[in-house]
């Protein structure tokens, strides 16, 4: 494979696809979701997860407060959900309100799980970890929530069943079919 080699950086899209992931955070009465594409498992013991998120991002200061945050994993058809919340601020709006995002009324979690996750992961904040312009936020998973349904007896995603969201970078999305990409913009109007 021929290739160029390069000095600069002016993006990171080379290594994806990944899994696109909803971050939740509850602080008080207030509730965010942001679109996540840096995440990944970090410990079997203690179970524990991180994700990259800059400081500027109003979801960072939300996270920091309530000490929690959740991990929503979404199929390919929530990927317009998951552009829209990557997209808009939740200082500007409330998302949960503007989207029709539907949560799980489950007693005592520490962050909201989506009504259509597959999968998602309840994180208690265990520690911050700058890394340059992010940080590396890491959270013991106190509680996994998945549709049994869409799993195999191994615990593997049964792709047959349901399409994991996958991001290519620039509001790209793919699936694991053989579908063409879709742009997402989600920026509102």
């Amino acid at each position: 494979m021929n290739k160029i080699t390069q000095s600069l950086v002016s993006h990171l899209n080379h290594f994806y696809p990944a899994v696109a992931a909803v971050v939740t955070v509850r602080s008080g009465e207030r509730m965010n979701a942001m679109a996540c594409a840096w995440h990944s498992a970090l410990s079997f013991t203690p179970p524990l997860y991180g994700v990259l998120i800059s400081s500027k991002r109003f979801s960072y200061q939300l996270i920091m407060d309530a000490g929690a945050f959740g991990i929503n994993f979404l199929p390919y058809e929530k990927a317009e959900l998951i552009a829209r919340v990557g997209r808009n601020s939740g200082q500007d709006v409330d998302k949960f309100t503007m989207f029709s995002i539907a949560v799980e009324p489950l007693p005592d979690v520490i962050a909201p799980i989506l009504k259509d996750a597959y999968a998602a992961y309840e994180c208690q904040l265990s520690a911050r970890h700058p890394c340059g312009d992010h940080n590396l936020l890491v959270g013991e998973i106190v509680r996994v929530h998945q549709a049994p349904e869409l799993f195999t007896e191994e615990g593997v995603l049964d792709v047959s069943r349901v399409q994991p969201a996958l991001y290519l970078g620039a509001d790209w999305y793919v699936n694991t079919s053989r579908e063409n990409p879709r742009r997402f913009l989600g920026k509102l109007t």
